[in-house]
């Protein structure tokens, strides 16, 4: 499960339009806006070295936000959008939204496999095909997993790893409602190749023989 909350720390923007938001990188700062909640929107600006280095860490868009903001109480709030710039690819324009700790909200939360070296089939030499490195949830604000993790343990050539089989959050689900696969672990190459050839040549003697 999550951990501590982590903090973001803002300012309120007190321009509006693009004249604001242009002064606002102008100072090292990225523009945002923090709607929902049953409050009025609220202009903001964060440090942009801050998001950036919020951003290069992974996952900001499935994290859940305490935002600071001075002179108003602290929110709990989930990144639903960050713009970037098409040449430079950095952070221009940040999209926030209020959760309540019981809100229920849509997140796609990484996956991770561990337990590869107990797996006979990777053993064997096959493949571990990850068909989703993430995979949408839909859970409580208070309850966000950082990640979901599959247990390799046991796992053979030609088995495959259902959602089913993933240990989920209490109260979380799927957002595709069917069992849909995570991962599997394919033959490798040589033995592919090989019974190809068997099947070939099995082919071969048949036709032989009729």
């Amino acid at each position: 499960m999550a951990g501590q909350i982590p903090d973001l720390i803002a300012t309120e923007r007190t321009g509006t339009g693009k004249g604001a938001a242009r002064q606002a990188r102008r100072d090292g700062l990225v523009p945002g806006v923090v709607y929902g909640g049953g409050s009025d929107p609220v202009a903001i600006n964060v440090p942009f070295n801050d998001l950036l280095k919020r951003l290069k860490q992974g996952r900001f868009l499935s994290t859940l936000f305490n935002l600071k903001v001075e002179g108003q109480e602290d929110v709990r709030v989930i990144c639903r959008n960050v713009q970037r710039d098409v040449v430079k690819d950095l952070p221009t324009h940040l999209d926030l939204m209020r959760l309540r700790r019981t809100s229920k909200v849509k997140l796609y939360i990484p996956v991770e496999f561990v337990n590869e070296e107990e797996a006979p089939g990777i053993k064997k030499g096959g493949v571990l095909t990850v068909v989703r490195n993430e995979v949408e949830l839909l859970v409580t604000a208070g309850d966000i997993p950082e990640k979901l993790v599959v247990d390799m343990t046991g796992l053979d050539v030609g088995d495959t790893i259902n959602i089913s089989s993933v240990d989920l959050p209490a109260g979380a689900k799927p957002t595709i409602d069917r069992d849909f696969v995570v991962a599997n672990i394919s033959a490798p190459s040589g033995l592919r190749s090989s019974e190809n050839e068997a099947d070939e040549e099995a082919g071969e003697e048949a036709a032989a023989e009729e």
